[in-house]
């Protein structure tokens, strides 16, 4: 197989599919240096954006691999730092538009550049964008993500409001949890409110899946997982790697979690199943037995039956 310089894969994503990368910078060039980063410390922390790589190569790659019309679910802007940085990922992504058409592309980044407007004007040809946010008060910002000293948390929540607002596909919003840094409660209501103001088109969580940045750093456990995705509207779904036979979850613990969301508040059986999405007919089965004992309620709403406690 041939071998490229800025094009790698495809690689089955557990998010994406079958997709293949682009990455639009050298390694480890980012605004952040989050402490889980699975590729590593950041060794250039900045936010200039500039030329990276050589844009004219990068396209000669695409058209090299896309000619024999290969299957891919996405051609994805990601790889070792972030690709928002490159200050001509606008002509890339209207080149792949341009040329092939059949191709559905993704931009994997940490959103801290939409607070320039031309960011957002340069990457709204893109199918699916999913940022990052991991924070919402600047000292949780500061110990997760180690920002670049220009950056300010509000402002880049203010970015992503005006992507929203800016950009007609669709948004994923995700949240990396670290334990002991964003999972408490006061922490995951900042996040959850931010991401409301934001209207993702979904909210997915995430935790360790390979070596993180920093020594210590520790995946969060699905039952942490499974309480923060409560907090979010929509509810958050989770993407993070378990094995389904070890997650040990009992219908007991499924009951006692159920309960905790809707006392925030109400869900409707969809979002439950969101968040349970691994155990599906345990949860169905627990809905069914909290109605029966009178635990909980159907209450009408906008978007048909939630339950909430009595």
């Amino acid at each position: 197989m041939k071998r490229y310089k800025y094009i790698f894969g495809p690689v089955l994503s557990r998010r994406l599919g079958l997709s293949l990368g682009v990455d639009l910078v050298l390694r480890k060039t980012c605004p952040l240096n989050c402490v889980y980063c699975e590729c590593g410390s950041t060794t250039l922390l900045t936010d200039e954006r500039r030329e990276y790589v050589n844009t004219e190569e990068v396209l000669e790659e695409l058209s090299d691999f896309l000619k024999t019309s290969p299957h891919l679910d996405y051609i994805t802007f990601s790889g070792s730092g972030e690709p928002t940085l490159h200050n001509r990922i606008g002509e890339i992504i209207r080149f792949i538009k341009s040329n092939f058409i059949n191709y559905k592309v993704a931009l994997l980044t940490n959103g801290v550049l939409f607070t320039d407007e031309s960011v957002i004007e340069e990457v709204k040809d893109a199918d699916l964008i999913k940022p990052s946010l991991d924070a919402a008060s600047d000292e949780v910002f500061v110990k997760i993500n180690r920002p670049h000293n220009k950056l300010s948390i509000n402002k880049i929540i203010a970015g992503l409001i005006n992507l929203r607002n800016r950009y007609r596909g669709r948004i994923y919003l995700e949240v990396f949890i670290v334990p002991g840094i964003n999972d408490s409660p006061e922490e995951i209501k900042l996040i959850s409110e931010a991401a409301r103001k934001i209207r993702p088109d979904k909210i997915q969580l995430n935790s360790l899946d390979r070596p993180p940045a920093v020594e210590g750093v520790r995946k969060a456990e699905l039952k942490e997982l499974l309480r923060i995705a409560s907090y979010f509207e929509p509810a958050a779904e989770i993407i993070s790697g378990y094995d389904h036979k070890q997650l040990n979850i009992t219908t007991t613990e499924i009951e006692n979690l159920i309960l905790e969301m809707i006392s925030r508040r109400p869900c409707t059986e969809e979002e439950l199943k969101t968040i349970f999405s691994m155990r599906i007919k345990e949860t169905e089965e627990v809905i069914r037995r909290l109605l029966r004992e009178e635990k909980i309620r159907i209450i009408k709403g906008p978007r048909g039956d939630y339950y909430g406690v009595l």
